[in-house]
């Protein structure tokens, strides 16, 4: 019998074809971990972002408006694991194809992590965040995958050959009646080098992921001593809650406030170098830190924020006590020429957010906050500072990780969604909602009671009106609120019969204008239209 030749190239067995096809997925997978497992160590030492975020940065920066809008409408706020996660996908399925044709031909493997690691570095430059040092973690992720490549290929063959070679070895070993283990050898050296390459790109993925909380951010913000308020709002009233079961509180827990940005990952600014920088159109430009900021007079108030991409009876809207210095105060302090009509902020990760000078400086309530719920500002809601100004959108007013204010005018710069086509106003819209009962839900029929909750920030809600099965509007009870920035919850009772039931709600804000019946989507300037509910009475 001729020799077996030891190229993989030569077996055309189907079996030979798939085990050679398992064998060169399983290189490709295990490649792609490992370069992935070392950028992300890399960013965690460096503290900048790992390559897959830097991916997906460039993409939500540079996709048509129309995409993110769909996507936002589809996804709400699971878009952005999603996209986290369909970045994965795709690396790990290019890894499995890479896999298949290196270990044919090894050049190939290494020209598509080549190819994957220009991609890496042309995201960086893409990407609106101003991170150079983003591109380390990129060539990390390379050099580290081009190493494991020939390591696992190296071994990919031996064990290849062996089973080649070890067809002959059985049949000798059969007529010699002995076991077949010539093959073994070369199986069990892949088998350890395939789970040594997975443990050391975990573990390294998984320090990466652990770093940045263990240098800071969160543990930072748990750690900050609040100041007492220099101006605190009386206690709130008795009767801001209802107590009906399934209403929504007033307060919203920390842990339950909504959240809507574009950072795919929470941004963790370290708090011993962190500055707000203000500057542009001012007499006197000028930098505060954290010290700086908190040695202020601070102020508490209690402000709802919502966020322009709520549907109509949506929950992207909460409500809190707030701590910060009055934004007004730092502006007068810069001295804001009179042609500066608009406020760009900008966040740690380069996101910009417009917002009118006229707005923050009309005696409102807008505060560079420090505190949120009588806490330290989480870190995914803006640690250390970020802008609260009631009355707007979130997209125009409440920029988060904020590092820059910069006057200037709405004429010569744009901000994020501005130059998307969204409004640069924005100003809240009245809306209201039913919580009680819930949408498709069961009660018992007769007495039923209705509540929900109702806001127009800055101009406060006058009245909320309910009707029953289209018939005639009925004027809801009103909870007491602390003032016009917060929403309000409303109850009313009604009798109903057994079997499907509809409810609809308006609120009236204290200007007399009532929330209009038409339905308007969220995009550009927010949502308008009734909201409706059906449920069972039995």
């Amino acid at each position: 019998m001729p020799h077996v030749t030891t190229e993989t190239r030569g077996a055309t067995a189907p079996h030979s074809r798939r085990r050679q096809t398992v064998v060169g997925v399983a290189v490709g997978l295990l490649t792609a971990g490992a370069a992935l497992g070392a950028a992300g160590l890399a960013a965690g030492v460096l503290g900048t972002a790992s390559p897959v975020v830097v991916v997906g940065d460039a993409l939500v920066d540079n996709s048509p408006s129309a995409l993110m809008e769909l996507a936002i409408s589809i996804l709400g706020t699971a878009d952005k694991p999603v996209l986290l996660a369909g970045i994965v996908v795709v690396l790990a399925v290019s890894g499995a194809v890479l896999g298949i044709g290196a270990l044919r031909r090894p050049v190939l493997g290494h020209l598509g992590l080549a190819i994957l690691a220009t991609a890496g570095a042309a995201a960086v430059l893409l990407r609106r965040a101003d991170d150079p040092g983003a591109v380390v973690p990129v060539l990390v992720g390379a050099v580290s995958g081009a190493l494991v490549l020939v390591l696992l290929l190296r071994s990919a063959h031996r064990y290849l050959r062996s089973g080649e070679e070890g067809k002959t070895t059985a049949r000798a070993a059969a007529r010699r009646e002995a076991p077949e283990t010539a093959r073994a050898p070369g199986r069990r050296g892949f088998v350890l080098t395939a789970t040594g390459v997975l443990g050391a790109s975990a573990a390294a993925g998984v320090v990466g992921h652990w770093l940045p909380r263990a240098l800071g951010g969160a543990s930072a913000g748990s750690a900050l001593t609040l100041p007492e308020p220099a101006t605190a709002p009386p206690p709130l009233p008795a009767g801001v809650d209802l107590g009906v079961p399934g209403l929504t509180p007033f307060t919203t827990p920390n842990a339950d406030f909504y959240r809507i940005d574009t950072a795919l990952t929470v941004p963790r600014p370290d708090p011993s170098r962190w500055t707000l920088r203000i500057h542009g159109m001012v007499d006197r430009p000028f930098e505060v830190d954290l010290d700086e900021l908190l040695a202020l007079p601070l102020e508490e108030a209690d402000i709802t924020l919502a966020c322009v991409s709520n549907q109509v009876g949506g929950d992207l809207v909460g409500n809190t006590r707030w701590l910060g210095a009055p934004l007004a105060a730092l502006l007068r302090r810069a001295g804001v020429h009179s042609g500066a009509d608009q406020i760009l902020s900008t966040s740690s990760d380069g996101w910009t957010c417009g917002t009118p000078t006229e707005v923050v400086m009309d005696g409102r309530d807008a505060l560079l906050a420090v505190g949120m719920g009588g806490e330290p500002l989480p870190a995914e809601h803006g640690y250390p500072a970020r802008m609260v100004v009631p009355g707007l959108y979130g997209f125009v007013s409440a920029t988060k990780w904020i590092t820059e204010i910069k006057l200037t005018r709405f004429a010569d710069e744009r901000a994020y969604w501005a130059r998307r086509g969204w409004g640069v106003r924005a100003p809240v819209k009245t809306m209201s909602r039913v919580d009680v009962p819930a949408p498709l839900g069961r009660v018992a029929s007769g007495d039923v009671v209705l509540a929900g909750v109702a806001w127009a920030q800055h101009r406060g809600v006058a009245a909320v009106e309910v009707r029953v099965d289209g018939g005639t509007w009925r004027e809801a009870e009103l909870a007491r609120v602390p003032g016009v920035d917060t929403w309000v919850q409303w109850v009313a009772e009604t009798s109903v019969a057994p079997g499907p039931h509809d409810v609809e709600v308006r609120a009236t804000d204290a200007t007399g204008a009532t929330q209009p019946s038409a339905r308007a989507e969220p995009i550009p300037d927010g949502a308008t239209g009734w909201h409706r509910i059906r449920f069972t009475a039995e």
